[in-house]
């Protein structure tokens, strides 16, 4: 015979130890759901100091490279004062702007670097092409800024244009840039461009970046690396080349009107041993140079100048492991100079 009573105490002994055991339970999962918002939260936590972080050493380098920005103009002030001052009307690289800096510590956290101002007005404006080349009786009538860019790319190191390869791009050029979509003798318009992949259009615009060539017709790879170094799109209406700041194959491409062919590597290397020591006192005295002796080099001589309003700044900044660059495209009117673009990015 059974006892109730035993049988009840029995369960009533049971009933607390279970109690016990589902109470444990709820307190290891409430300890694994605190564990694991305490892990995501410190995981939320460092990547919002790190986020933070990365603005503020952000913020700063691009302060320090508006800063080298400052700088540079104010150097542009000060030589457009000597040069008023001294009743100068040139840019040469004697210049202050056109000067080596050193390396500028920043607080024992950084440096900053910053290459010498270039004269972009010592480059070929690709903007100058956007005239037409007229036809005489099925031979092409270039302008003489086409027979300058003929003469460049046949003057450039490292791809070897022919004659004929250096028109057909010239034209090319011209057709990215005239208003019409008309096609030019060996140049190219919609329908080449609509036929590639993937198919885009001809601009029919003034160039904003010299990186637009990349997309013309003939313009391989090693053409656009070999000639970015030596051309421009500032300004937007093209001023003389000045002869003071152009560089070797520049100066190659100055020759006599309608000779396509550039000047000889010996006859730049001579230019430029002057350009670099010296100088030339003028224009005129650069025209009477040898090298060009004998030569009619009629409209040519509009393109040339001697000074320039137009300066890429090149920066770095070393700041926290990271580097930042700055690229900005200075203009100097008068005394006043403002950064008509600028570009950069974190390595």
């Amino acid at each position: 015979m059974h006892c109730h009573r035993c049988k009840g105490r029995a369960a009533c002994r049971a009933g607390p130890r279970q109690q016990r055991g589902a109470a444990l339970v709820v307190a290891m999962l409430v300890f694994a759901l605190t564990a694991a918002l305490a892990v995501a939260m410190q995981g939320d936590f460092q990547r919002f100091v790190q986020r933070t972080s990365n603005l503020l050493v952000s913020e700063q380098a691009h302060a320090y490279l508006r800063g080298a920005e400052d700088l540079a103009a104010l150097v542009l002030q000060r030589d457009w004062d000597e040069d008023k001052q001294e009743q100068l009307i040139r840019d040469d690289f004697t210049e202050l702007w056109a000067q080596e800096s050193q390396p500028f510590p920043l607080d024992d956290r950084g440096w900053l670097r910053a290459a010498p101002l270039e004269d972009l007005q010592g480059r070929f404006n690709l903007n100058s092409l956007a005239a037409q080349a007229r036809q005489e009786g099925g031979v092409p009538k270039y302008t003489p800024e086409q027979e300058q860019f003929i003469r460049l790319l046949q003057a450039l190191d490292g791809p070897d244009i022919s004659q004929f390869e250096a028109a057909a791009i010239t034209l090319s050029v011209s057709d990215w840039l005239d208003s019409d979509s008309s096609v030019l003798a060996d140049g190219a318009e919609d329908d080449y461009y609509g036929a590639l992949t993937p198919a885009y259009r001809a601009a029919n615009r003034a160039m904003g970046s010299v990186s637009e060539l990349r997309a013309v017709a003939n313009v391989t790879p090693e053409i656009y690396l070999a000639l970015a170094p030596y051309v421009t799109v500032w300004p937007r209406e093209p001023e003389p080349i000045n002869i003071h700041t152009a560089p070797g194959p520049v100066l190659r491409s100055i020759n006599a009107r309608n000779d396509l062919n550039p000047l000889s590597a010996a006859d730049a290397e001579a230019l430029v041993e002057i350009q670099r020591g010296e100088g030339f006192v003028d224009k005129a005295a650069f025209l009477a140079n040898p090298v060009f002796a004998g030569k009619e080099l009629g409209d040519i001589r509009g393109l040339l100048g001697e000074r320039s309003s137009w300066f890429l700044l090149s920066v770095t900044v070393e700041l926290a492991d990271r580097n930042t660059h700055l690229y900005s495209v200075l203009q100097r009117k008068n005394r006043r100079v403002k950064a008509v673009v600028r570009a950069g990015g974190s390595l």
